[in-house]
């Protein structure tokens, strides 16, 4: 039986809605759950018919969201690092967690190793488009520093990441840049991009306003636009949605044709909705390890947990590490 390890304390709302995500994934999934954090807190919200399934590993202290995230490795009490300790100790397979990404990423990379050929691991995310089904951004914040190898190998672990776990048979590969023609981009840009020739299913370059069209599967960054791209994103769906509500409620019509449109606004949420997806995969770390959004509800840790799973069942890092090891670089 898989088991997965899951930080219960490092989202922003505390342990309730990580406890009932871990609930409902076991109602639908086999798996062992290891949630880690305070005991206390933890254990009333666990109903007696579960406990078979969870153990709770408890843990005295939550990383705090505005410390350095290189400070985690001193910091041996925290949720987080207990829950990465049991990955490496081989008593979990995979990790979720909606605290601090960069303590994730710092301890995954240092406590686990990385997929044999990995010069840098890449946070992939998800992003909605308007074919209903999701482009992959890599890298969404992971290195913010990046050579045109690092470049190169988030194109590739895209690539392996759409076509096993979202069964894409032949995912078209771009790198974002500030126009589509060859010549255009920055230094890291253009030699990244000469790597990326070596891919067959490269396409060139991609502009920020063809992202969600679907036209591309994996869209390829370093990780300091990519983390820019995904919060000017989320801002930008937020917004909408505001100056929609905002005008719904400005007259008795709008708010009758808004009830018409309710089927519309459902289907476009979901579409949108990061709860969807659950979390982002660390990709090229040793083991699973799936950063989730702090602000994740209970569906959110739900879906961050299958796709624990799923990488688990794929052997995505076998997959990985054999396309890593084709090409020199």
């Amino acid at each position: 039986m898989n088991s997965v390890a899951i930080d219960a304390m490092g989202g922003d709302f505390g342990a309730k809605p990580i406890v009932n995500g871990v609930l409902q994934a076991l109602s639908e999934k086999n798996f062992k759950a290891f949630l880690v954090g305070d005991e206390k807190e933890i254990s009333p919200l666990i109903p007696d018919d579960k406990k078979k399934d969870i153990e709770i590993i408890n843990s005295s202290e939550i990383f705090p969201m505005k410390e350095e995230a290189t400070n985690v490795i001193k910091r041996k009490n925290t949720s987080i690092y207990k829950a990465i300790e049991l990955v490496k100790n081989k008593k979990c397979k995979a990790v979720v967690s909606a605290g601090h990404s960069g303590a994730t990423m710092t301890l995954a990379t240092l406590k686990l190793g990385r997929v044999k050929g990995t010069l840098r691991p890449s946070i992939a995310t998800f992003m909605p488009t308007i074919k209903n089904f999701p482009a992959i951004l890599l890298d969404a914040g992971a290195n913010t520093d990046c050579k045109p190898e690092y470049l190169f190998q988030f194109g590739i672990m895209g690539q392996v990441y759409a076509k096993h776990i979202l069964k894409v048979k032949n995912p078209k590969i771009a790198i974002i840049s500030n126009g589509e023609e060859d010549c255009k981009g920055d230094e890291l840009t253009k030699q990244s991009f000469n790597l990326l020739k070596k891919l067959e299913n490269f396409c060139g370059n991609v502009e920020g306003n063809h992202i969600f069209d679907g036209n591309i599967d994996v869209i390829v960054s370093d990780g300091f636009i990519g983390n820019i791209i995904l919060k000017t994103s989320e801002g930008v769906a937020s917004t909408m949605g505001n100056l929609i509500k905002n005008e719904i409620n400005k007259s008795l019509l709008n708010k009758v044709g808004a009830l018409l449109m309710q089927k519309v606004f459902k289907n476009v949420k979901k579409i949108t909705d990061y709860a969807e997806y659950g979390g982002a995969p660390l990709l090229g770390v040793n083991d699973c390890v799936i950063i989730s959004h702090g602000k994740s509800n209970s569906k959110a840790i739900k879906n961050a947990i299958f796709q624990a799973l799923n990488i688990l069942d794929t052997d995505l890092n076998k997959k990985l590490e054999d396309e890593l090891l084709k090409y020199k670089i």
